[in-house]
């Protein structure tokens, strides 16, 4: 296995309006690659792309996509700033792949058919070691969260750069809170579907607040439409041999089928890996331009101290400089700090990965309105920044 796709739309995911600042309420779904297996299916070093809705107040949470490497001896996560309207629920399809780089041992990690970044520290790929690749959601502090149903399509690409749904043989399920029923009420309880034949065809999941039906099904409503004219007004018919009508066509109705659909898309990936011109980065900020109010420099201790399980009272909080502070042309966001919450601790940290593993400190980067996560590394890969 040299690659891996996975595509789902962006639905709205609701919160409820209380108090939870002592806990973290976020609901994560992703693809979730470990490249080499060998020394420990849970604990090897892995990539993980995804779509993540975060609860930051009491009538506010943070939405859009990143990606993270996971390693065993740090980790990074780094917020996705391209696509077409990545941080909006409005059920448009979105793509997230990795790609293993033609020499050497780390992979690229693409949005949308774009490259947004590349690993630095996974573990060499030998041929017959097993790997593993998980697509699926994940939700933390259940109680507060609804999550409608999300459609989970995932393929692999062969040595030979071909790619394949997974056999079903191949498959395994995993789901760590009941089945939703009349004995198992919402909210602590996942709806699930598995729909295969003899391959992988699609994991839909939901995570309901309130009762409703105990059988997970596609989205009901069909998708609005995105106006596919609008977006390839302007682009070039052709990018990177990549036919652009046809790549926003398909995008908008079943994107699991591009890699095949859409002339020069398969060969672009694992070349150019930048195929898809509607979705190139803008530099644009993660935060919309009006909306709720900043957070406040306790919001951020509180969200940083519980996301990387650390006291409050050894995190370091830095509030973003002042407009007037910036230099001209400075990005409002940008990783230096500048403009942005940084917070930072020397204490032993989960950092963002799941398991019992702890690392020496980490250091965040935030918006500073509505305190999205941009950036944040812990344990030695803070000495790669």
């Amino acid at each position: 296995m040299i690659g891996s796709f996975a595509t789902w739309r962006n639905v709205p995911i609701t919160f409820d309006q209380v108090d939870t600042s002592s806990a973290t309420v976020q609901v994560g779904n992703y693809l979730h690659v470990s490249p080499n297996t060998s020394g420990s299916p849970l604990a090897a070093p892995s990539i993980e792309i995804g779509l993540y809705a975060e609860k930051t107040g009491k009538t506010t949470h943070t939405y859009g996509p990143r990606w993270t490497e996971l390693t065993t001896s740090g980790g990074r996560a780094i917020a996705i700033k391209s696509g077409v309207n990545p941080t909006k629920a409005d059920n448009r399809n979105h793509t997230y792949m990795t790609v293993r780089q033609e020499s050497g041992n780390q992979w690229d990690v693409l949005y949308d058919f774009n490259k947004v970044g590349s690993t630095t520290k996974q573990l060499k790929v030998v041929g017959g070691n097993t790997n593993r690749v998980d697509v699926g959601l994940e939700v933390t502090g259940p109680t507060y969260v609804d999550v409608p149903s999300i459609a989970n399509r995932m393929q692999f690409m062969t040595g030979n750069k071909v790619w394949e749904q997974v056999a079903t043989g191949n498959v395994a399920k995993s789901v760590t809170l009941p089945a939703c029923s009349s004995a198992h009420k919402p909210p602590n309880c996942f709806t699930t579907k598995l729909t295969d034949n003899s391959k992988f065809t699609q994991w839909t999941a939901s995570k309901p607040r309130r009762q409703t039906s105990a059988a997970a099904t596609s989205p009901s409503a069909p998708a609005p439409a995105h106006g596919t004219d609008t977006l390839t007004a302007g682009l070039p018919a052709t990018f990177n041999g990549v036919n652009q009508d046809a790549l926003q066509a398909c995008l908008d109705s079943d994107a699991d089928d591009c890699l095949v659909s859409v002339p020069g898309l398969a060969e672009c990936v694992v070349t150019v890996r930048v195929c898809n011109a509607a979705a190139l980065p803008t530099g644009g900020s993660l935060e919309e331009p009006a909306g709720g109010a900043d957070v406040s420099a306790a919001d951020i201790r509180a969200r940083a101290a519980a996301a990387f399980d650390v006291p409050g009272d050894v995190v370091t909080v830095r509030p973003p400089a002042a407009p007037t502070a910036l230099k001209p042309g400075a990005r409002a966001a940008s990783s230096n700090g500048d403009g942005v919450w940084t917070v930072s601790s020397s204490s032993s940290t989960t950092g963002l990965q799941r398991g019992e593993r702890r690392f020496e400190g980490f250091i965040a980067h935030y918006t500073p309105r509505t305190g999205a996560l941009l950036e944040a590394c812990w344990g030695d890969l803070c000495d790669i920044q």
